[in-house]
């Protein structure tokens, strides 16, 4: 068991630490307008989430310097179980392990690149749903979660995830047009073709930790916040390019 004091900046892999039962305290880094001190002190990339890690015990907002920083989500899974190796987070039994890493990869290298297409982008939702297919074909169907039937950090490294995926869905919030996120979710929630993923999500959405982690309405702000600018942006753009556009086709400078 860990005795080390833990600071969590973020929230992606608080689900990891409550299921360990650890003790530890959370920053929420406002991601539209991050302190100063965090890029000094915590992660010079200034990406979250990260852990400080030992050291004494200090306000979260001034994190100590003797205390190790760590960054990158599945990174600090891993982490966490490493320090809670009896929280059964991360299989003991080898075959599931090496399940575990490879649903991980693929959330790594199939998931997480198209996953902010849509939304910081404005683009297809077309990648995203191919990528949250190839996820779903690696679900079991006679297995409650993505190895098996225990909650594990394969789970862990996607829930967040999804969880922000239906807030930006069932808010219509992104940079795409209005009215786009809405029907994303009745096609993913209410459709036939996710319908073992949404059966995965509920399950997820069930356990204690993630509706300990998951904040709705905190994620909503935060998401309308960053996103909702963007969208008015991109509209602008679209509306001066058209009418930069004559009836023939020509712009007006021709």
């Amino acid at each position: 068991m860990a005795t080390e004091q833990i600071t969590l900046y973020g929230a992606k892999v608080e689900m990891a630490l409550y299921e360990a039962k650890a003790g530890y305290s959370r920053f929420e880094v406002d991601l539209v307008n991050k302190p100063e001190w965090f890029a000094r002190d915590v992660n010079p990339a200034s990406k979250v989430p990260a852990i400080a890690y030992g050291g004494p015990q200090t306000s979260p907002d001034q994190p100590s310097p003797l205390s190790t920083k760590l960054t990158e989500s599945l990174v600090l899974l891993e982490f966490v179980a490493d320090l809670y190796p009896n929280s059964s987070i991360f299989p003991t039994d080898p075959i599931l392990r090496a399940k575990s890493r490879f649903f991980i990869d693929a959330v790594t290298t199939r998931f997480l690149p198209p996953y902010m297409g849509p939304i910081a982008h404005a683009k297809s939702f077309e990648p995203f749903w191919d990528a949250l297919d190839s996820i779903q074909r690696l679900l079991p169907d006679d297995k409650v979660f993505a190895i098996s039937d225990e909650f594990t950090v394969a789970d862990m490294a996607i829930a967040p995830f999804l969880g922000r995926m239906e807030v930006w869905m069932k808010n219509d919030i992104g940079a795409y047009p209005k009215g786009e996120g809405l029907k994303a979710a009745e096609y993913f929630f209410n459709g036939e073709r996710f319908k073992r993923f949404v059966r995965y999500f509920d399950a997820i959405k069930a356990r204690e930790s993630y509706k300990h982690t998951i904040d709705m309405e905190y994620l909503r702000n935060a998401y309308a916040a960053r996103f909702e600018p963007l969208r008015a942006k991109l509209q602008a753009a679209a509306a001066a390019n058209a009418n930069a556009t004559t009836p023939t086709g020509k712009t007006a400078s021709s």
